[in-house]
């Protein structure tokens, strides 16, 4: 790590993760290079290497800002002193995603090799952003769906979690993708991010709801 102040240091690596984000809008994970990182930032590919050993380690730092965002949206949920009903909920959980498009478009990456490629503290610092949301989508459940226990709130996160894996590419399909779809004659009705999140959100929630009221 080069010598400097505390702040200097998170500048840089901002300013790296930024770069990074930016060409991320228009490239592909495997066509963007540290070389296209290193010249849409103000240093040199090998000053890179100060901050971030790999181009995954970036994209992992990338991954962990937008985890860091969609907690910052669940929180200000969990402060709403609101009662919100079971739609509302939906409504709102559902937008906090729709939102988080980057964040949606990353889990759907090949997250073994992100990962497998990136220092243990860094892996640890993405983990406990990754965890955070868990923490924050538990007591959400726990505060507006009282109906729910602690097991019922587990089976939840396992179900929801994966699922969004999923999400982006159902909702971000290309041409080329459709046009492959309709000659092989697979049916494909569009749907936003928001529509399917919702639309998983309620099927959870009324099955849970469902299941305690018999």
């Amino acid at each position: 790590m080069p010598k400097g102040s505390p702040e200097l240091t998170a500048a840089r690596k901002e300013e790296i993760v930024n770069a990074c984000e930016q060409l991320y809008q228009s490239m592909s994970f495997k066509d963007i290079t540290l070389k296209e990182i290193a010249n849409a930032t103000s240093f040199t590919r090998t000053s890179i290497y100060n901050y971030f050993q790999t181009k995954e380690e970036i994209f992992l730092a990338l991954y962990e800002r937008e985890y860091e965002r969609w907690n910052e949206e669940l929180e200000t949920l969990l402060r709403d002193t609101e009662i919100l009903e079971r739609n509302q909920l939906v409504d709102r959980l559902a937008m906090s995603l729709a939102d988080r498009e980057q964040l949606l478009k990353l889990l759907s990456m090949n997250n073994y090799d992100m990962e497998s490629n990136s220092r243990p503290e860094l892996l640890v610092s993405f983990k406990a952003a990754y965890g955070k949301s868990m923490d924050n989508m538990r007591l959400i459940l726990a505060k507006y769906c009282p109906w729910m226990m602690e097991e019922d709130i587990q089976d939840f996160i396992y179900v929801f979690y994966p699922f969004m894996f999923g999400i982006y590419p159902y909702a971000a399909v290309t041409d080329k993708q459709r046009m492959a779809m309709e000659q092989a004659g697979v049916g494909f009705a569009y749907r936003s991010i928001y529509e399917i999140t919702s639309r998983c959100l309620s099927m959870l929630l009324d099955k849970n709801r469902n299941t305690k009221e018999k």
